[in-house]
């Protein structure tokens, strides 16, 4: 192997179950599991010293909208914090912007620049905290040693900054995952010509194996095993949040988590006497992003980001999805799984399971930080067992931003070579899609839709449409219950319609026919 060759050397998680007021603050939750991920390495105490280059996967109170208005003390440069914390004074560091993608394009960006020779040593980290967020607010407590006071400049950022919609979709609904995904899930089963009950219990057969999964997984936040029936049922610990997902299919964000992993370049892992069965080797990895604003999209039941970042991992790593032993597809609702693992030609009854921790709504999901417990979890799978080989995928925003990993303990064959992202950036860019109209009126037909409920009845119906010239709208419908309740009991997709400009001036309504 060429000495520049890019190693994982250290991984490890850190789960705080009922820490409460108690709990850690962010900076000391990535400081603990950096040393976790120092001892794992086998590396003595104050190793991680010697690290020059740091990245810190972004912090969801940190993101825009409303959890930027969360009145919780933040720290001004997480990786400066860090560092500081460490002891260490890494030439490059590098605070995410947001996205569940985060994680797995920082590992593909760190070990691009080891093999280029641009870092040795880097540790890359991330956390979640908002369980203990939102119980010391519930409880009137404090946040004491939770900020810096503006001890450091901005920290320099690495992903795309881009909003996850435009301020018209977001005047709709689409801003949110609980709104969005489900619109994916009812175009999946009406390109299907699935009844809305068979396809009920399909989604509960998907993701009754991903609680198996945290049952058994000691850094679970949730680890029950459900039945299919169980996950679907809507009874009061269930409850419809968007149809036709309820809770128990929803990523559940409010969790105190945190994982990190350790890449070297193989001569420095050689220097530091790493054992090399402790070794594991990024093989093959891709980023891309599909047409970004949902409206923009082909449609509702694909995505051309996940087919081709998964297929030239793969290809880069000199296998297929068939030589894959371990699995795990990012899971924040079942549309998601179900995409990417059409994406990867994969069965949804894969006898090797599609996930490795349990899944977002049943491990947790740490915000943006979810797949680097995925990559974790794969490290120690992998680790002493050259010949299995491992697959993460990671998804931010809504289908959009796309990173995949494929991971072995085999010493790769040939130097490690990461495609530029713009090349397969064009390709999708290229893909032809409707034109879409923020004015639409007159007649209409819905191409898909979700209704949202509040806690106690229902909040809106929202419908993505096409007008009669075939351009695409977003509009939310009447809020009348005898139309959202028939909207939950019959299929709505290809539904005739009106749709108009809402008395408010900035939203579109749209009333079914």
């Amino acid at each position: 192997m060429d000495d520049r060759t890019p190693v994982l050397i250290g991984a490890a998680q850190r789960t705080w179950k009922g820490a409460g007021e108690n709990g850690p603050s962010p900076l000391e939750m990535v400081a603990l599991v950096s040393r976790a991920v120092e001892a794992d390495a086998g590396l003595p105490d104050g190793a991680l010293r010697g690290i020059d280059g740091l990245g810190v996967v972004g912090f969801t109170v940190d993101a825009p909208g409303a959890l930027a208005e969360l009145p919780v003390p933040r720290l001004t440069n997480p990786p400066a914090s860090l560092a500081a914390a460490l002891g260490a004074s890494p030439s490059w560091a590098r605070y995410t912007h947001m996205g569940g993608n985060s994680p797995q394009h920082l590992v593909n960006v760190i070990c691009e620049r080891i093999a280029k020779g641009e870092s040795d040593m880097v540790l890359t980290v991330g956390a979640e905290f908002l369980g203990s967020v939102m119980r010391r607010l519930s409880k009137g407590g404090g946040f004491e040693g939770w900020g810096d006071d503006g001890a450091y400049d901005a920290p320099e950022r690495v992903g795309d900054p881009r909003a996850g919609v435009t301020p018209h979709e977001d005047a709709h609904g689409l801003g949110m995952p609980v709104n969005m995904y489900p619109m994916f899930e009812n175009a999946l089963r009406f390109r299907d010509g699935r009844s809305l009950e068979a396809h009920q219990q399909r989604l509960g057969q998907l993701f009754a194996p991903f609680t198996r999964v945290a049952a058994a997984n000691p850094y679970a936040w949730f680890p029950i095993a459900r039945s299919a029936e169980d996950l679907v049922e809507v009874g009061p610990d269930n409850r419809m949040i968007s149809f036709p997902y309820p809770k128990y299919l929803n990523a559940i964000m409010q969790v105190d988590q945190a994982a990190g992993v350790l890449i070297t370049s193989l001569k420095k892992a050689r220097e530091l006497g790493v054992a090399e069965d402790r070794f594991v080797f990024l093989h093959g990895c891709a980023d891309a992003a599909d047409l970004w604003f949902p409206l923009d999209r082909q449609n509702y039941h694909s995505s051309p980001a996940m087919r081709l970042t998964g297929q030239h991992a793969l290809e880069m790593a000199g296998i297929g999805a068939e030589d894959l032993t371990h699995i795990d597809l990012y899971s924040c609702f079942p549309s998601a799984v179900q995409v990417g693992a059409e994406s990867l030609g994969l069965a949804l009854d894969d006898p090797r399971g599609l996930t490795v921790t349990g899944g977002l709504p049943y491990f947790g999901g740490p915000g943006n930080n979810y797949s680097l417990h995925a990559i974790a979890e794969l490290v120690h799978r992998l680790r002493g067992r050259p010949g299995a080989w491992g697959l993460s995928t990671a998804n931010g925003w809504f289908l959009t931003k796309q990173s995949t990993g494929v991971y072995s303990a085999t010493p790769p064959a040939r130097p490690f070579e990461r495609q530029d992202p713009a090349v397969m950036q064009r390709q999708i860019d290229s893909l032809a899609h409707p034109h879409v109209t923020e004015t639409p009126d007159g007649d209409a037909t819905i191409e898909t839709y979700t209704v949202v409920h509040a806690r106690n009845g229902y909040r809106m119906g929202i419908v993505i449409g096409r007008d009669s010239d075939g351009r695409r709208f977003v509009a939310n419908t009447p809020r009348e219950e005898s139309i959202l309740r028939e909207m939950e009991q019959t299929e709505q997709i290809g539904r005739p319609g009106v749709v108009r400009r809402a008395e408010d001036g900035r939203r579109n309504l749209f009333t079914p026919g």
